[in-house]
């Protein structure tokens, strides 16, 4: 970050007052001093720097990619249940390549009767909100043509974000409450309904209940159990209780 910024031909005043924290917090970083750096003030130093940071976290090895692809596995078998009792033709895990523009949606389903397709994102975690509302737009932007390719002709396309049920995920949605209520203006109560018959372009986040989610994931892994966390959690304003 001091290469950064040489390279810049920027003062550690200036950088501070671009992220708007203390020269003296940028001096400890460029130190390598983190202890009392808050990651709020370490990313808006980053930014200002014009770069990119990723932070990663890693516990016993291997363990912690187990955990989350456990608990990814689970919502997807949870998903395609609640989709396939609904009369959903259901494909999972399709990767897409064009003009450049590559990825893979987590599933994707067509309902034959009324020519409508919807885009699934599984989140295990909230990381970055406005990246997430980026890539399920991308999605539904493309989607009409991955359908096309698989013989699947759409007048409507709908998107729904899953999110795992956990405290943190709680209060990062319940903090980006007014954005992500703009970009999937339904929610848990609308989606069911919406399935059995779908009408019109769904934009649809809800959580799905961690009691289930524990439950497959537990039953996927023979090395370690988790126990899903029994205490309540409160919904932010404007969020419903988990999908059932």
């Amino acid at each position: 970050m001091r290469a950064i910024r040489i390279r810049s031909r920027l003062r550690q005043s200036d950088v501070g007052a671009d992220a708007r924290v203390p020269r003296a917090v940028v001096a400890r970083i460029e130190r390598g001093d983190l202890d009392g750096v808050r990651v709020g003030q370490l990313r808006a130093v980053v930014v200002a720097l014009r770069a990119d940071l990723d932070i990663i976290l890693r516990w016993n090895g291997t363990d912690l990619d187990r955990l989350l692809n456990a608990g990814h596995s689970a919502m997807h078998e949870l998903v395609v249940g609640i989709l396939t009792t609904a009369g959903w033709e259901v494909l999972p895990e399709r990767s897409f390549s064009i003009w450049g523009e590559r990825g893979v949606i987590d599933i994707l389903a067509f309902d034959a009767a009324t020519r409508t397709l919807l885009v699934v994102e599984l989140k295990t975690e909230i990381v970055e909100v406005q990246r997430l509302i980026g890539t399920v737009d991308r999605y539904r932007r493309l989607a009409p043509q991955i359908g096309r390719e698989l013989g699947w002709e759409a007048l409507t396309v709908g998107v729904w974000v899953a999110v795992a049920e956990s405290p943190t995920n709680r209060r990062r949605l319940g903090e980006h409450a007014g954005v992500l209520r703009a970009a999937f203006p339904s929610d848990g109560r609308s989606i069911r309904g919406w399935l059995r018959s779908p009408s019109g372009p769904l934009r649809a986040l809800s959580f799905l209940s961690d009691a289930r989610v524990a439950n497959r994931t537990a039953a996927r892994s023979s090395r370690r159990r988790v126990r899903a966390a029994s205490r309540a959690v409160k919904s932010p304003p404007g969020w419903p209780n988990p999908i059932k």
